[in-house]
């Protein structure tokens, strides 16, 4: 009798921004997870797997420590971690930029930034990133609305994620300085790769093709087909069949769907029809 083979430990955020999105991906990838918010742990012994759901903070210090095998964390959080873990994968969502911000009239360049105190949710990133530039600062750590340290006279300037920058402009705070980090979410591993890894990677980034892509369906003259092809590439080349009409072919190829409308146009333009365009489920390229 031989033993089952183990199963892949994965980390998946519980909550927050990143928790919904991981699930898809990783549903759309094949794999089951958990039908209950409040379950912690998931066998999906089928696709030799288990999950672990843990906050996102947590999960870099989990699979750094090899007490789990991969995780889908930020990148922000791995790196403020100062986990060993590594970044696998980058998951093409919950992006975010890191930036300074401080009163106008005093700050205008990182060095300015010497002797002064940084409110921020993310000291190791942030601390690791002024050790990088020389930049000797303290560090007051917060959990959240950093941007009302310093108009409550805890810091002198701010380190936070920025979208609009309209929360700091309400605060008094305009940025400055070079971009920290620009986060996304990622599949962070062990130092061991452990049996399992490499599908999982391959199936999350079989989810992100078949989000950037669509497949492109129609007919055209074959006196056409060079500038049709033109138009259109395709991944690697256009697959090109014979129609019952030998003066036309039909032409299929992988288009970015960001490209999709316009190329639609482009090709009818010259004189394609029966133009078809086909949602991609899954990939491996």
């Amino acid at each position: 009798m031989t033993d089952s083979p183990a199963l892949l430990r994965i980390a998946v955020p519980n909550k927050g921004s990143l928790s919904e999105t991981a699930a898809e991906m990783l549903a759309e990838a094949g794999y089951t997870g958990r039908r209950d918010a409040k379950e912690l742990h998931v066998v999906d012994a089928r696709n030799g797997v288990e999950f672990f759901y843990l906050r996102p903070r947590d999960i870099a210090t989990y699979v750094g420590s090899g007490a789990l095998d991969v995780g889908i964390t930020g990148r922000d959080l791995l790196i403020d971690s100062g986990s060993v873990a590594s970044e696998t994968a980058e998951l093409e969502f919950a992006r975010s930029t890191f930036r300074f911000a401080g009163p106008a009239e005093r700050f205008s360049e990182l060095s300015d930034l010497e002797g002064v105190r940084v409110a921020t949710s993310y000291a190791g990133l942030v601390g690791k990133f002024l050790a990088d530039a020389g930049v000797n600062a303290t560090l007051v750590p917060l959990d959240g609305a950093v941007e009302s340290a310093v108009r409550l006279g805890v810091a002198d300037a701010i380190a936070d994620v920025v979208e609009t920058g309209t929360t700091l402009r309400k605060a008094g705070l305009s940025i400055f300085g070079p971009v920290i980090l620009e986060s996304s979410a990622v599949l962070v591993s062990s130092p061991t790769e452990q049996p399992g890894t490499a599908t999982l990677v391959r199936r999350l980034q079989g989810v992100l093709v078949a989000r950037r892509y669509v497949l492109l369906d129609y007919d055209v003259p074959v006196s056409l087909v060079e500038e049709a092809t033109r138009l259109a590439p395709g991944f690697e080349s256009p697959t090109i069949s014979p129609l019952h009409d030998p003066e036309w072919v039909a032409v299929r190829v992988m288009i970015p769907r960001s490209d999709m409308n316009q190329v639609m146009d482009d090709l009818y333009a010259i004189g394609a029809r029966a133009i078809l365009v086909t949602a991609i489920a899954a990939a491996r390229l």
